[in-house]
């Protein structure tokens, strides 16, 4: 007989880990303890070695669904304390935290039987969970994952939930969010007059899910809390719901989501592939965008080929969905003004959302971290994500190697921070764009959230190389206010490290960088890069030919401006082909305030407007989007390359451009070569570079990359070319994603 002490650090906390351990003790006749700690779970044995070891060796292979094992260590000990039970004991709170915390879960398969079950005393309760499924991170307010140290803290459970969540046998065993409607949260409802109805029991509930099925029902549009903040909801058949819905949020053609009941709608829909709906069907349940079973559907939801879809996750969800509602598919689009937040407390959706939404839909269980709906494509099989958030966020990306403890700020456009412990980065939930007070307060709120639960002092800061965005001068004011080492990395250096990162090389590369723009080393605005090199360093092997951007920041709205320009610049016919170009073109002889980039975002933006379709852009990277979703199949043709010193240039391409669509080819077919032309310029330039430097491996990073006909085709032309390309899965090829490059490269400078 010995005495073992295991401690158990991952995700162990808040997925049924110690109750887990509690049932499977009694197979090795072990007696002893288990208890939450800072670092994860800890746990006391005694009994034979040979049961010890068995069980310690079974940890790994039998732990729960939802928990990751990413280390035990233990001692032995010959000195009994002869206990005479296992137990589940209290936390304890160590000088240091070194735990993971688990993602929201979607409701489980056994919830939402008991939900559908009259019988059952949690019938049609809108907050049913249990330890597998549930709220977890945006509920969190503090380390060891216990009840008073969240939302649920201020609902004392009832005695029947409290008998649940102390009976080993129970599925609420220790499930910390466990209650019913005796003892938690309620709906609430609110309409557009201002009367407010606060249910009290299941039956109430019920009566509330109803009245928000009637607004829906009838075209209104209804503010719905979930998990991570509050979505704006609404019907889509009637094409007119949803253009009231632009109207009122001011979103003219940015895409909606859609949240179907089931598979069956969604094939309805969508063409649908098998890993598709392995990830739709998921406990993480993200937005997928998928291929529209008919390419000129839904325009009223997106103008493109895509459509981003989702499952219900919460039971309220579902309730919404029930038979008796008669809805199948609503849109579900965040709920925010402006380029603010996700809206997630109460008071502030009734005083925002007047005048928007006609019903609100909401409940007294608080949210305490704001947490967007995740969002990707399905790219060879695996995730490709456009948005890290709900169901991924906290969880880390591990790395092989230990890193120091640094915070890395991001850029601007979807702004995200990066958190380095021990060999996990903790990159942050979708923010945001920087751009307003609001934005930033969530950013700085959500670091010192991160430092608190992962109890992490950083003792390095890196951000971007812009003077002026704010993360910069966030970083600059933290460094300066704890005196810590600053460390101003590329932007295009960064997107190349992230990539690097999320496939865990640590070797030279070449990038392919492609966004929109970034400020360059020598000053100007970069977005079409050539570049190699790795953690340490890099030099810029090539890029696209600069673009003057009459107007300034104007072009990213007025895609004309650069249409102009690249024929202007190019001595080719530009006179005729838009609205007010002489009045651009002087603009150009002036040259005042026409900036240069290498973008090639700005490219594609104006060879959007040079086809005609589109010339005004609503959101950002809107030329890009319509430029993928005009491309016909099956085009195989390239317009001119010329490339000289590694730099791209486009008068020929313009030329042959401008030829076709005078001879009658459709836009369509000339988007294709257009997008046709750049993977060969990528092919060829990567080529040189690879001769020159004998690197072989290639990543491609920028928001660019979010096209699914350039991704594909580069990717593919590069294996021919007996290249290895890499492309990113952890966290998101746009600006989101570099934060995880940024720390990379700071890591590696020893700061």
């Amino acid at each position: 007989m010995i005495r073992a002490n295991v401690r158990v650090n991952g995700i162990v906390q808040g997925v049924g880990f110690r109750p887990f351990i509690h049932k499977q003790i009694t197979e090795y006749e072990l007696l002893g303890w288990i208890r939450n700690t800072s670092d994860g779970a800890e746990i006391e044995l005694e009994g034979t070695e040979e049961h010890i070891d068995c069980f310690i060796a079974d940890l790994w292979t039998r732990a729960p669904k939802l928990a990751v094992i990413e280390s035990v260590d233990f001692d032995k000990f010959h000195d009994l304390k002869n206990y005479t039970e296992f137990k589940i004991i209290e936390s304890k709170s160590l000088d240091h935290r070194n735990t993971l915390i688990s993602p929201d879960v979607c409701i489980c398969d056994d919830c939402l039987a008991e939900l559908r079950d009259p019988k059952n005393k949690r019938f049609r309760y809108p907050f049913i969970n249990c330890t597998n499924c549930g709220p977890r991170f945006t509920i969190i307010k503090d380390v060891p994952y216990d009840r008073p140290k969240t939302t649920m803290g201020v609902f004392p459970m009832c005695p029947e939930c409290e008998g649940e969540y102390k009976t080993i046998t129970d599925r609420r065993y220790h499930a910390q969010p466990t209650c019913c409607s005796d003892c938690g949260p309620h709906l609430i409802w609110k309409d557009e007059e201002g009367s407010e109805i606060r249910a009290k029991d299941s039956a109430e509930d019920t009566v509330l899910v109803r009245k928000a099925q009637e607004y829906l029902k009838s075209g209104k549009i209804v503010a719905v809390k979930g998990l991570g903040g509050i979505h704006l909801a609404c019907g889509f058949e009637d094409p007119e719901v949803p253009l009231k819905l632009r109207r009122r949020k001011h979103r003219d053609e940015k895409p909606f989501a859609i949240m179907c009941r089931d598979m069956d709608v969604v094939r309805r829909l969508c063409e649908v592939t098998p890993e598709e709906e392995k990830i739709l069907t998921g406990f993480r349940r993200p937005i997928v965008l998928m291929n529209k079973k008919e390419k000129g559907s839904l325009l009223q939801i997106s103008e493109n080929g895509f459509v981003g879809i989702m499952l219900p996750y919460t039971p309220l969800h579902y309730l919404l969905f029930d038979e008796e509602g008669g809805i199948d598919s609503l849109v579900m689009t965040s709920a925010n003004i402006s380029d603010k937040p996700i809206m997630y407390r109460n008071e502030e959706a009734y005083e925002e959302l007047a005048g928007i939404a006609d019903g609100f839909l909401l409940n007294n269980r608080d949210i305490h971290v704001r947490c967007d709906d995740s969002l990707m494509w399905v790219y060879r099989g695996s995730e490709y994500l456009a948005r890290r958030s709900r169901g991924y966020v906290p969880f880390p990306v591990i790395m092989k190697e230990e890193l120091k403890p640094i915070l890395a700020c991001g850029a601007e456009q979807k702004a995200s921070f990066c958190l380095s412990k021990g060999n996990y980065v903790f990159p942050s939930q979708h923010i945001g764009d920087l751009k307003n007070l609001e934005t930033l307060e969530n950013y700085e709120d959500q670091i010192a959230h991160f430092e608190n639960i992962f109890d992490m002092k950083p003792q390095a800061l890196v951000c971007d190389l812009h003077p002026d965005y704010m993360s910069t001068e966030y970083a600059q004011n933290r460094a300066d206010d704890d005196s810590l080492p600053l460390l101003q990395v590329q932007h295009h250096y960064a997107h190349m490290a992230s990539c690097m990162a999320d496939n865990n090389l640590n070797e030279p590369v070449i990038g392919v960088i492609w966004d929109g723009t970034g400020y360059g080393t020598d000053g100007t605005i970069w977005g079409g890069e050539f570049l190699a090199g790795d953690y340490s360093g890099f030099q810029r092997f090539g890029h696209i030919d600069t673009i003057r951007l009459p107007g300034g920041d104007r072009v990213t709205k007025e895609l004309d401006r650069i249409g102009i320009s690249l024929l202007k610049d190019s001595g080719l016919d530009w006179a005729g082909r838009f609205e007010n170009a002489q009045q651009i073109a002087q603009v150009l002889d002036m040259d005042v305030n026409c900036p240069k980039a290498s973008s090639m975002g700005r490219l594609f933006d104006g060879v959007c407007a040079i086809l005609g379709i589109k010339h005004k852009a609503s959101y950002e990277g809107q030329g890009a989007v319509l430029l993928e979703a005009a491309a016909e199949e099956n085009v195989t043709r390239v317009y001119p390359c010329e490339i000289t010193d590694g730099v791209f240039t486009y008068k020929l391409m313009l030329q042959a451009m401008l030829e076709d669509l005078d001879r009658g080819v459709s836009a369509g077919n000339c988007a294709a070569a257009f997008m046709n032309t750049m993977v060969a310029m990528a092919l060829e330039i990567c080529a040189e570079i690879s001769g020159k430097t004998g690197i072989r491996k290639v990543v491609l990073s920028g928001g660019t990359f979010q096209n699914q006909y350039m991704l594909s085709r580069i990717m593919d032309a590069l294996e021919k070319q007996s290249l290895e390309p890499y492309c990113h899965h952890r966290v998101s090829c746009s600006d989101e994603g570099l934060s995880l490059g940024q720390l990379m490269i700071a890591n590696a400078r020893n700061l």
